[in-house]
């Protein structure tokens, strides 16, 4: 026959004096951690998922973005002796000649007496003509009539032209004028040849 199942006092003292023991053992390692340490943990794992989302994100956009292989930019190819600037080559005589002589010169390269359409290339001239003063590509029939380029387009007085001859030329004062027979050096201008080298399409990475 079975055995009937008793607990005595004296078995159950040292069971609740163990279990005591675990529960006092939790406390401690619990209250060991400050709130402040509690809330430093909590930071860094917020810290951490965020840079992970942001590292996956950047990834993502990256994979997204084409990259050009075996392209090389565009350039300005301006012929030697010639000077670039914008879209236009710029050719500053050493020789010296009359307005009629150095448009003919301008012509055989190719080009014609400077012309200019913004303040920007007007400052590029004068500061690359030196001292001396350069026929540019402005002339009129008369005081009476109005400034003309090379190519037959009105000049439209984005600089006051100072004198009474028939043909432009730069100074260090601005535009001047004089008469075409007068010997100065002169300034050709022509439009530059751009270049570039065609590469593959663009592929994602």
């Amino acid at each position: 026959p079975a055995m009937p199942f008793s607990l005595s006092t004296a078995d159950v003292k040292p069971r609740l004096q163990q279990g005591k023991k675990i529960q006092g053992k939790c406390f401690r390692i619990i209250s060991t951690v400050s709130p402040v340490k509690l809330y430093c943990c909590y930071g860094v794992i917020m810290v951490l998922t965020v840079a992970v989302i942001a590292l996956s994100v950047a990834l993502s956009v990256r994979n997204k973005i084409p990259v050009m292989e075996d392209r090389e930019p565009c350039y300005t190819a301006c012929p030697r002796g010639w000077i670039g600037f914008g879209s236009k080559c710029f050719y500053f005589s050493e020789d010296m000649g009359n307005w009629t002589f150095s448009q003919s010169s301008c012509i055989a390269s190719n080009s014609h007496l400077a012309l200019f359409h913004s303040l920007e290339e007007l400052n590029f001239l004068k500061r690359y003509k030196g001292t001396s003063d350069h026929w540019i590509g402005l002339h009129r029939a008369s005081t009476q009539h109005p400034w003309i380029w090379t190519d037959n387009t009105e000049y439209n007085n984005l600089v006051l032209t100072r004198g009474g001859g028939e043909c432009g030329f730069l100074s260090d004062n601005g535009i001047s004028s004089g008469r075409s027979y007068t010997h100065r050096k002169w300034i050709c201008s022509k439009f530059a040849s751009s270049k570039s080298r065609v590469g593959s399409v663009p592929k994602p990475v």
